[in-house]
């Protein structure tokens, strides 16, 4: 039975392979107009975003990188690592055309036809690094997100020339390559304000050893209130860099238990976050902290997250300084790719796995 705007698709298997078999989306089923949310997308009510809750008087801390090496700045950058896990950095050195261009190559790649993108899925991707997807685990959700996305893991210039799409790769790399001064400064501070003073080529590997991209897509939704673009988590990064576009939508929980922060988009800013990898080298000193994304009901929403993370094969735990200096371990050393595995294995559930690596 072919879909209705007023009954989308009452046959889930149907939904399925229209969203995710044939390569359309999300996307796909925002234009066709549909006048209700299939039901596959209505979250339980717990998971959904009760507008009560947001605290509009709180803002995470917006930190202004010109003088990234004042002891202020320094010091600034470190307070909202442990307190808020979230911080917006204005005047630093990623030039805001690199980021227009890499928000304009977002949506050349999301404008692509369904065939096209489908190129890029599971099933018939060349490389197992370039995944183009819906949702986040769609085999182990009860409910699935509102979002579309192409993620992209950096291997080498060479891989990503062969491999990536052509109409975004350039501003993509483009994008990667500038932000690592950004990414170096903040790990730095970061570092320092462990008093780890000398980060050397295999602390730089462990904190910085591998990139992934993503390029996300939150088309328009009908009844965005009963479901998300992205459930509750946090990343498994030691950081995040976020490019978000003018739309926002992106909510931080906040230091009250059950109350989110909206971070407003600024032009030119860039999101960071502290990530789970982070969270455990630091033991607990700076904390990943749970966000999620609203649905649009009227404005389709783009945002390009950098996750900088340690090498698949590299063990995280405690870094070696901190226990030496006499701090009792809080987490157990564990295989970064079984930690990965481990998040990508089960649909989003907060910060239960950072469970995984608790003694």
């Amino acid at each position: 039975m072919a879909p209705t705007l007023a009954q989308p698709f009452s046959d889930p298997s149907a939904l399925i392979d229209f969203v995710i078999n044939q390569g359309n989306g999300v996307k796909g089923l925002s234009e066709m107009g549909l006048k209700a949310l299939p039901k596959q997308y209505i979250q339980p009510l717990e998971e959904r975003m009760c507008m009560t809750n947001i605290i509009a008087q709180e803002s995470i801390p917006i930190i202004d990188m010109s003088n990234w090496e004042d002891p202020q700045v320094a010091r600034s950058i470190c307070d909202a690592a442990s307190k808020w896990g979230f911080f917006q950095i204005v005047n630093h050195a990623v030039p805001v055309e690199v980021l227009e261009n890499v928000k304009e190559a977002t949506y050349s790649f999301f404008g692509l036809p369904a065939e096209e993108k489908n190129k890029y899925s599971k099933e018939h991707s060349s490389s197992n690094n370039v995944r183009f997807g819906t949702s986040f685990s769609p085999q182990a959700e009860k409910a699935l997100e509102w979002k579309d996305y192409l993620s992209m893991f950096y291997v080498s210039e060479e891989e990503a020339s062969a491999f990536w799409p052509p109409v975004c790769k350039e501003q993509v790399l483009d994008y990667m390559r500038k932000s690592e001064v950004v990414i170096k400064q903040l790990l730095q501070v970061l570092m320092k304000g462990l008093n780890v003073n000398e980060i050397d080529a295999t602390k730089e590997s462990l904190l910085m050893g591998s990139t992934r991209t993503n390029l996300n897509y939150y088309p328009i939704c009908p009844n965005p209130e009963l479901t998300v673009g992205v459930g509750r988590h946090s990343d498994v990064s030691t950081l995040t860099i976020l490019l978000q576009d003018e739309i926002g939508g992106l909510f931080v929980r906040g230091n009250q238990g059950d109350n989110w922060i909206h971070v407003p988009p600024i032009k030119g800013s860039l999101v960071i976050n502290v990530g789970d990898a982070l969270q455990i080298l630091s033991n607990g000193r700076y904390r990943s902290v749970e966000h999620r994304v609203v649905a649009n009901g009227s404005k389709n929403r783009i945002s390009v997250p950098i996750f900088v993370n340690p090498r698949p094969g590299d063990m995280i735990g405690p870094l070696p300084e901190l226990v030496e200096s006499g701090e009792r371990p809080i987490y157990k050393q564990v295989l970064y790719s079984d930690y990965v595995k481990h998040f990508f294995r089960k649909a989003h559930d907060g910060k239960k796995t950072v469970e995984f690596a608790e003694l």
